[in-house]
């Protein structure tokens, strides 16, 4: 009997630090929500945008990022659209969506498209996935 109860404490044990081990790892794998850049741009200087659109790309490179809309075809259901186009790009997390924007390459071509659009850029975070 005294085998038989031995027993029982060890399988109660290991099913205690099986439970606690799974939760754990349930734990470190809470996804992080998507971040997305949302830009209104309406240009202003052409030639200039141009030179900017040229060099993004090398600049969100490093931030494993995805275009979800880049375009000027909008249509307004209420109130008004934007004047110009509008962009949105995906990022793991609103984090890198900021590191993205703060980086010192980014920061570095920046001032370019701020002297050729008028623009409104935000940062929104995703809602968690389920």
């Amino acid at each position: 009997m005294k085998a038989n109860h031995k027993l029982a404490v060890a399988v109660l044990a290991g099913v205690s630090i099986g439970v606690a081990a799974a939760m754990a790892i349930q734990a470190q794998q809470v996804k992080t929500p998507p971040g997305y850049v949302i830009a209104e741009v309406e240009v202003t200087d052409p030639a200039t945008m141009q030179k900017y659109g040229e060099n993004v790309p090398e600049t969100l490179a490093p931030f494993n990022h995805q275009y979800l809309v880049r375009s000027n075809k909008i249509q307004a259901l209420e109130g008004e659209p934007p004047k110009g186009g509008v962009v949105f790009i995906a990022f793991e997390s609103a984090q890198k969506a900021r590191a993205w924007y703060d980086s010192p390459a980014y920061a570095a071509i920046r001032p370019i498209r701020q002297s050729a659009a008028k623009s409104r850029i935000f940062i929104v975070e995703s809602l968690a996935p389920q």
